[in-house]
């Protein structure tokens, strides 16, 4: 295992015998607030497993939210998909009544194989849910889109995409929105999905190329955009990457943090995931705050402002992207573990 933080706050191993539900729950810190992140149903190949990957998304939700400078700590659910759910709304309220045991440690959120019907279901006996009225893929989509701008304009000086070519690992929700943007703007786009028909659609939708779920990631191309599993980029595929740069929706796309210092070797420019998919967790702290559509699409704009500024600080100091970034999160944590606590009246 390989966290950024070493340690996980509160790690509940959920089991519910009359739904069959079987779940963890990984609170990675509160520091900044409740542990904001989703809720990930799918299967595992053991139950060890299962903890090691909540674990890891739950560390990568405390940057995201921290980096994103949002009022909200790192969770991460994941329900074990271990064959045909016989009562899925029974199933997910057996689920909120362990969240409801947090005591609003732990915020869920919709995340991959969970919809806002199963947050809604989750939400009839947790305390308090998000994204139980409203999907947060399309403003993840943005966030992506603008940081991948930003990453091009920080390679080539360039505020466009035409003619370069972005090659989509996983064209559900979001990297469908993502494709359908970058090819909007004269992009070549090459996609992928481990559903065939669905990858066939957006290619015939956008007028993109097709490319084997097992081959996309070593496509050449300008920019590698991963939007589906995490751990994508391993010391098996790295050195046979044919991109210049890596932008994605994925969570935790480098299976070891060390990756970084050998993508910023080879010169791909590796903007950290946890930076440019904020979109979605932006949107729900809107829909909680009350933002106006505007500021909403303004905050998630600036993903691209943030990401530009990591891209160009950490070339002049010599350190990857990802390091800059993880700083930028852990200094926002840490001033406010000093910051003095309001004294009642």
């Amino acid at each position: 295992m390989d966290p950024v933080f070493p340690r996980t706050e509160q790690l509940i191993l959920c089991e519910d015998r009359t739904t069959g539900l079987r779940a963890v729950i990984a609170i990675d810190d509160t520091t900044l607030g409740p542990g904001l992140g989703g809720v990930r149903l799918k299967a595992y190949p053991s139950d060890a497993a299962a903890v090691v990957e909540a674990r890891r998304l739950a560390a990568a939700m405390t940057l995201k939210n921290a980096a994103a400078e949002l009022p909200y700590g790192g969770g991460k659910s994941v329900i074990i998909d271990h064959g045909p759910i016989e009562d899925r709304r029974a199933l997910m309220q057996a689920f909120g009544r362990f969240v409801g045991r947090t005591a609003g440690a732990y915020l869920p959120g919709v995340d991959m194989g969970t919809s806002t019907a199963d947050l809604a279901e989750i939400g009839r006996v947790a305390p308090d849910v998000a994204c139980d009225q409203e999907d947060p893929s399309g403003w993840t989509a943005l966030g992506v889109w603008a940081g991948l701008r930003a990453t091009v304009q920080h390679l080539d000086g360039r505020d466009d995409l035409d003619g370069l070519t972005v090659a989509i690992q996983g064209v559900g929700h979001v990297g469908g929105d993502l494709a359908r943007r970058v090819a909007h703007e004269g992009a070549r786009v090459l996609v992928a999905d481990v559903d065939e028909q669905r990858a066939a659609d957006v290619a015939a939708e956008i007028g993109g190329d097709v490319v084997p779920a097992d081959r996309i990631a070593l496509a050449e191309c300008d920019v590698f955009a991963p939007c589906a599993a995490a751990r994508v980029i391993d010391a098996e595929t790295l050195p046979r990457l044919r991109c210049r740069a890596i932008v994605g929706a994925a969570n935790d796309v480098l299976a070891d943090a060390a990756l970084a210092a050998e993508l910023a070797r080879r010169d791909i420019a590796y903007a950290p995931d946890f930076l440019v998919n904020a979109g979605g967790v932006v949107h729900i702290h809107a829909l909680r705050a009350g933002w106006t559509s505007s500021r909403l699409e303004a905050e998630v704009l600036a993903i691209g402002d943030r990401t530009g500024r990591v891209l160009g600080d950490a070339r002049r100091a010599r350190r990857t992207p990802l390091e800059q970034a993880v700083e930028i999160a852990r200094e926002r944590i840490a001033a406010a573990r000093t910051r003095p606590a309001a004294v009642a009246a």
